[in-house]
Parts: C-alpha cells; structure tokens; sequence
C-alpha cells in the first residue's frame, strides 16, 4: 500500500477532470460526498457553525480542510485501497486516435444537504435518453407557451402613430454660421464655398452633427490659411444657443492666422539648362514673397510646362521641400528637377490602324530637326482626333538614344492607334415661312477609299425641295486641312421664284474650318456644271416659260475670321467674298461674273449681352437679268436675309405677283443676343432688298423686326426667330416664323 499523500494527490487530480470524476462518483460516491460536505456553504440558506468551548469560531475568511486519512477523527482506516482504487478506473486505449467511449447514462446524484430543500419542492428529475454511440441526443421538444400564436395586434393602433414619434424623435436642429478672422485675408469666400456648416443649408439632424461639421470647419480654416502662408494659423469653433431664439443654435468659427511666412531662401536643384534662365525666369518665386500654396503650384506647373516646349521632353519636377523656421517666420524652397536630355524631332512611328506613317506625316505641323515641342505634339493628337476615326489614339515621344551634330537627342513620335466606327448617320431638320418644311438625311462612310477617302449620300425632303446626292470626300488631302470635294446631284425646286430640275457636278479644293480648329484664312475654289430645266416670266410673251440652261461656273471664295466661335461667335469679326465667272448656255454663250462681298462683327457688351451685325452686298456684271437662269439670280427675304418677309420676295415681281429677282441686293441686319443660361433672347432689325440692276441702288429698303429665343446645346445654339415686315406691302404676312440650328450670322 502506497503512502496516504500519494492517494490524496490522485484523488484531487482526478477529480477535477470531468469524466473521470464521475466515474469516481458512481463508483465510491463517500468519498464525494465528504469532500462536497468539507466546503462550507455561503449566502442566506448557510448554516451557522457553533463553536465548542475548546475551540473559537472559524473565521469566514480560513479555508475548510478536506478530511483526509491521515486527518479523519473516526480513525485511520483507508475509504479505499489502492487495489481496488485501480481496479474501478476506466480502462485506456494506447491508441491516441482511438474514438471516446460512451459514458454510461446513469442518474445524477443529488446529495442532501442541511441548505437541500425538502423533496416535496425539489422538481422532479428527467432522466437522459439513452443514446447510440456516435450520435447526438433528439432535440427536446419547445416550451408549450413558445408554440402558442402571437396576440392579434390592437386594432386602434395606426401606423402613422409610429411614423410620428419616430418624426418627434429625429427633430432637425437649426442653426446660424458665422466665421471671423478670414476677411481681412480675402478667404471668407473660399470657406463659404466649401464649409460643412453651409452646405448644410442650417439644418441638422441633432447637435452632435452641428458639432462634427464645426470641427471641419475648424481643419478647413487651418487649410486655408496655410495656403496662404499662415502656417501657424489656429481655428476654434463655438456652439451656443441664439439669445433671441432659444430654439436655434449659433456656430461660431474663430480663426487666427497667426504671422505670415515669406521665401527664406529659393533654390533649384538641376544640371545646366538652355537658355540658363530657363527655369528661374518662368518659376518666379523671390526670397521674401508670401509662401502661398496656388502660386507655388502655379509657378512649378508654369516651368513644367516651357520645359516641355523649348525642347525637353522627358522633363520631370521632383517634390519640393520648404524648410520652415518658425523664429524668422521664413521658409527655405528647394526644387529638384531632372532636365532629361534637350531633344528635336524625328521621325513618326505608327501602330495599328487606320492610317499608315506616311498619311500621319501629313497632320503633322512640325519636321525632323525641328526643336521638341509639346504644343505640336498635341496638336497631332487633335488632329487624328479630329479625323473621326478613332476608338484610341495616343501620342508620345520616344527616346531613340542616337544624338544630333549639335549635341541634341533625337526623339521619334509615337502614334498607338485603335480604329473606331466609321460609318454614322446624321440629320438636321428646320422650317421657315416661304420654305416651309426642310429635312435632311446623311450618310457617311468615312474610310471608304483610305486613307480618309469618304463616301457620302444625302437625302433632302420638303415642302417644296427634294433631292439626293452623292459625294466623295478626301479629307487631308495633300495638305493637312484642305479638303478635295467631288459632288453629284439632282433635285427639284418649287418656289413663288421659279420651278427647277436640276442635275449638278461639283469639284470643289477646300480649306476650311471645323469646330476643333477654327481658322482665321479659309477658301475653296472649284468647278460647277450644271443642267436645270425652269420656269421664267417673259416679259414679252407676259407669260411663264420654261427653258433649259446648261451653266459652266469656277467659284471661288475667300473668308477672314477673328470670331471666337463658328455656330455662337460673341467678339471679333468675319470678311467674306465670293466670286464665280459663269457662262449661261441657252442658244448662245452669255458670260458674266457673280459678286458677293459680306461682313459681320460681334462686340460684348457684358459676359451675357452681344451686340451683333451684318451687311451684305451683291452684283451680277456681264448679262441681263433675262438671259439669266432664275435659280442664279439675287433674290432678299427669309431667314437669312431680311427676316419678316417671304423666302426670295423681295426684289422685282411679276405681272402676277410673283419674285423674277434681280442682278444686284444689299442688306443689313442687327442683333442684341442677350443670354441667361441656357437659354437667350435676341431682339433683331433687319433690312434690305434686290434690284434689277446690276448694281445695288441702296434705296426702297424694305424693314423687317422681331424677337427671337434660343436654347444653347453644346453643338450650337437652337434658334426660333419670330419677325414682322414693318413697311408690308400686299400679300406679305404679318409674321414669319424661322427655327434652325445656328444663330442668324
């Protein structure tokens, strides 16, 4: 038999593991029971130790002795021996991985105590399911009152009842905004614009929100000081309730600015640069300027920029560094800026479609050897752009690493190109008393006959003009900008003036304006044939005739422009004049010369109100007004000309009342294009009319005034002009309605 604290060690270690410890239980549960029974019991059911005369009261404090063998006042017979100990232990498997036996199911034991209430009150014991092993327990079936169904909701409870209390509980709270210390700064504006407390109107959810913007407000003054040089600046917001209105909340923000820091010392870290001043002259920051964050910004961007320019492509700026000293209230600059090599132009690289490198070369403005520039390379880029034939195009230099006799890199140009949809459909439609009805249908291939060779189809329809044309168009051709036209088409015109068939072919050498570029020099010069088939009055037959004209005609056209706009100018001025020697063939060959000289000028009278005006002068030398073919005679009036009057009715008439135009005309028109947002009025006066002769008489003025509106787009503006004839003459309407895309001029 081993000696008793070796028992008593393995009695206390098995019993404080679980499983083991009820198998102790089952097995010898005296020896349970008194180690349960050596634990005092606590609280209000506690039995009262009495103490004997021999010995004092136990102190709550001093733990209770477990009674052990060596310990037991009974004696100092074992409960237990060891053999028997052993004997009842579980047996156990060497193999770690075998599965856990099942413990036996057997009833707890509950022992009775002196604090154990009376069995008539203890709950009566369920016993635990025997269960297979490796399976768990059913599960026990819910409490009855959980299976029972909810109460019916109170009838006389609405749902608006809780909409409303949860409104009271989310009152909004108002309040007033104020800041001081940023006026004399000039940043009272800046805040204003970008404070939490007014962009949120004075209203707030509760106060922790009006305080969460105040301290935003307090780190958005410290930004903006700082951005001025004010690097010691300090803002500290105050919330309290208006005295008048106890109600609403008044949100101060104080700021300090605090002395204002100046360049210490400025100092540019780079190698040598042509010309030596590059750098400095464009930077332009002096020791004892204000450190102010936009104009550091500014100038670093400025020198970036006239790098790029005079011949550095590969130009980097580096992180400033500004050394603050807050005992001098000065600041050290130091800019780092790797120049690269100074380079000139080479050659272009091209990659993908739809233009191969020889097209490219044509856009270009710059040529090999020329200094780099980043203006032309971006010019390049709008021009591929502007082709239209684009998903992607990028363009960049490259550095070849051979260098020029001068010393100078040579850099190619590369164009990365992605081909995108060449093919639209476009329309435009437009009404005008006299012409009535107007639209018209295009469509365009635009890569039909590459490279930029396109074919385009169009369809007219109208009250009185139907046609359809075909065009090739090659864009770029030969020439960056300048357009070859090649036109055939026919159509049918039907007019107080005349009515025609006609059937043309048009050659036409174009260098014109877009919207990306509009160029202050644009002309075109051409040929036209034409063959139409139209009705004439024949004063000495006093009857309509209709005779065919076969027309030979080289226009040419040349316009200045200094205007800021194509479709909505606002300053400058337009000189345009058109000439075109013809031959009218109608038995006998009649050569003449058609003149047409035109000027417009537009002056801001403020950022939304345009003074605007036209003139207009023509002439037809060389022929009489009757051997000419209607169609290209002077004729005044409609939405173009003298608004307020009938399309083609001013000028000579006919015994029946209808125009026969003439050889000469003259107008003026005058606009006040007043514009509020989107939208314009333009009160206009207009004037003019067409003479027999060839030459302008510049008298019997017919007068013409109106108002129109205009809604702005980003393609241009919508026009819809309303005018009347102020001297009308019989059969002339009271009011004349034009809509069209485009002001008047």
């Amino acid at each position: 038999m081993q000696p008793e604290p070796r028992k008593g060690a393995v009695l206390t270690r098995f019993v404080t593991s679980r499983c083991v410890a009820v198998a102790i239980g089952a097995l010898v549960p005296g020896v349970v029971i008194a180690q349960q029974m050596a634990v005092p019991a606590t609280g209000q059911a506690a039995p009262t130790p009495t103490p004997t005369s021999t010995e004092a009261a136990p102190q709550q404090s001093k733990p209770v002795a477990i009674p052990t063998p060596a310990t037991d006042p009974q004696g100092s017979t074992p409960v237990i021996d060891d053999k028997d100990f052993n004997a009842a232990l579980p047996k156990l498997s060497n193999d770690i991985n075998a599965p856990l036996e099942p413990i036996p199911q057997e009833a707890p034991f509950t022992p009775q105590t002196a604090a154990t209430p009376p069995a008539s009150t203890v709950p009566p014991v369920t016993p635990a399911p025997n269960v297979a092993p490796g399976t768990l327990p059913p599960v026990a079936e819910p409490p009855a009152e959980l299976a029972q169904p909810l109460p019916p909701l109170d009838p006389n409870v609405k749902p608006n009842d809780v909409a409303d209390t949860v409104a009271d509980k989310a009152a909004e709270v108002r309040y007033d905004t104020a800041v001081v210390g940023l006026d004399k700064l000039g940043l009272e504006g800046s805040f204003k614009s970008l404070s939490s407390l007014k962009k949120g109107g004075g209203k707030a959810a509760n106060k922790a929100m009006v305080s969460a913007r105040a301290r935003e407000d307090e780190a958005l003054a410290i930004r903006l000081m700082k951005a001025q040089g004010y690097y010691d600046g300090s803002a500290i917001s105050t919330i309290e309730p208006v005295p008048t209105d106890k109600t609403r909340l008044r949100v101060t923000v104080n700021a300090t600015p605090g002395p204002l820091y100046r360049f210490g010392t400025v100092t540019i870290d780079s190698g040598p640069v042509v010309p030596t001043d590059l750098i400095v002259k464009n930077l332009n920051l002096n020791p004892g300027d204000p450190i102010e964050a936009d104009r550091v910004q500014g100038a670093e961007a400025n020198v970036s920029l006239q790098l790029g320019q005079t011949g550095y492509p590969f130009s980097r700026l580096g992180t400033r560094d500004i050394l603050l000293d807050d005992k001098t209230f000065t600041g050290d600059y130091t800019l780092p800026v790797d120049l690269g090599p100074r380079s000139r132009f080479g050659d272009v690289v091209v990659t993908g479609r739809p233009f191969n490198a020889k097209h490219v070369r044509v856009l270009r403005r710059f040529k090999p050897g020329d200094l780099y520039d980043t203006r032309l390379t971006d010019d390049l880029r709008k021009a591929l752009v502007a082709t239209s034939m684009y998903s992607t195009v990028s363009v960049a230099p490259v550095d070849t690493g051979r260098n020029n006799p001068d010393g100078t890199r040579i850099v190619d140009i590369a164009v990365d190109q992605t081909i995108g949809k060449t093919r639209s459909v476009s329309g435009t439609a437009g009404y005008s008393t006299g012409q009535g009805f107007r639209a018209e249908g295009t469509f365009t291939a635009r890569n039909a006959f590459p490279p930029e060779g396109a074919f385009v189809g169009t369809l007219i329809g109208g009250t009185q003009e139907q046609g359809a044309s075909v065009t090739f168009r090659r864009s770029n051709w030969l020439q960056r900008d300048r357009t070859l036209t090649l036109s055939l088409a026919a159509g049918h015109s039907n007019y107080d003036a005349f009515n025609a068939n006609t059937i043309q072919l048009i050659g036409r050498v174009s260098y014109d304006s877009t919207p990306i570029w509009q160029k202050k020099f644009t002309y075109y010069y051409g040929f036209e044939l034409t063959g139409t088939n139209e009705t004439a009055y024949d004063f000495a037959t006093m009857d309509r005739q209709r005779g065919t004209y076969f027309i030979a005609a080289l226009p040419v056209m040349g316009q200045f422009d200094t205007s800021d706009d194509l479709l909505n100018p606002t300053r400058g001025y337009r000189v345009k004049l058109s000439l075109s020697p013809e031959t009218s063939v109608r038995g006998a060959a009649r050569p003449y010369l058609r003149s047409l000289a035109e000027a417009s000028a537009y002056y801001p009278v403020s950022t939304s109100l345009v003074l605007a005006g036209r003139v207009r002068v023509g002439s037809i030398v060389g022929i009489e007004r009757d051997d000419l073919a209607p169609s290209r005679r002077y004729y005044g009036g409609g939405g173009g000309s003298v608004r307020g009057y009938g399309y083609q009715r001013l000028g000579p008439f006919d015994p029946n009342g209808d125009p026969v135009g003439g050889r000469s005309l003259n107008e003026f028109a005058l606009e006040a294009r007043y514009r509020f947002g989107n939208f314009g009025i333009v009160p206009f006066l207009d004037g003019g009319n067409s003479y027999a002769s060839s030459m302008p008489k510049f008298n019997d003025w017919r007068l013409g005034a109106g108002i129109g509106g205009r809604f702005y787009t980003n393609f241009g503006p919508i026009r819809i002009d309303v005018a009347t004839p102020l001297n009308r003459r019989p059969g002339d309407s009271r009011i004349a309605l034009y809509i069209s895309i485009g002001q008047a001029f």
